[in-house]
């Protein structure tokens, strides 16, 4: 009768390394997320070090490491500046935090220019925000105080951080501290 030895669970390298890490530069700003893969490769080549670790190991023949979770850089890296950021509609959403400005609804999601693009309305950080579909037919071509709506906050270029939460809806709970705006 054979008997089997319970080990601690482990990844191999390339099995099971996609997870997300959550990249911050040396000020512990947000920069950006990449794969466990490539997290472990800056570290390995001393670019950077561990936050925030998992609970699984990644051994190889020399070494085992806790896979990162959050990683910092060890050198700065300068980010472009926010105004200059190409708008998309997911950047609007994640910005916003998923919820309508007006009525905070999280379903049927659209996007709404204050001044309106009939009124002269520019497509910019400043005038658009996420809004549901029910408001913004309410809303139509007027502008929000004319038809007694108002958003919650007013629209701003997307702060660091706010590109994590447009690639992931649901953030892993060890990067909110790190997330100043994080909607959990």
């Amino acid at each position: 009768m054979h008997h089997q030895l319970e080990c601690p669970k482990t990844l191999h390298w390339g099995v099971g390394l996609v997870r997300p890490v959550l990249v911050l530069n040396s000020t512990y700003e947000p920069v950006n997320v990449c794969s466990t893969n490539r997290a472990i490769v800056l570290l390995l080549k001393g670019k950077a070090e561990t936050v925030e670790a998992g609970a699984h190991l990644i051994r190889s023949e020399r070494a085992a490491l806790a896979t990162p979770s959050v990683i910092r850089l060890n050198y700065y890296v300068r980010l472009p500046r926010a105004e200059g950021r190409r708008l998309s509609r997911r950047a609007i959403l994640a910005r916003d935090g998923f919820r309508c400005q007006y009525c905070g609804s999280t379903h049927h999601l659209t996007i709404d220019h204050i001044v309106p693009r009939s009124r002269g309305g520019l497509t910019s950080w400043d005038n658009v925000i996420t809004c549901c579909a029910a408001c913004n037919v309410r809303k139509g071509a007027c502008l929000p105080s004319e038809v007694g709506m108002k958003p919650s906050r007013r629209p701003r270029p997307p702060a660091p951080g706010d590109f994590v939460l447009a690639s992931h809806k649901v953030v892993p709970e060890a990067w909110l501290p790190y997330l100043p705006y994080a909607v959990a």
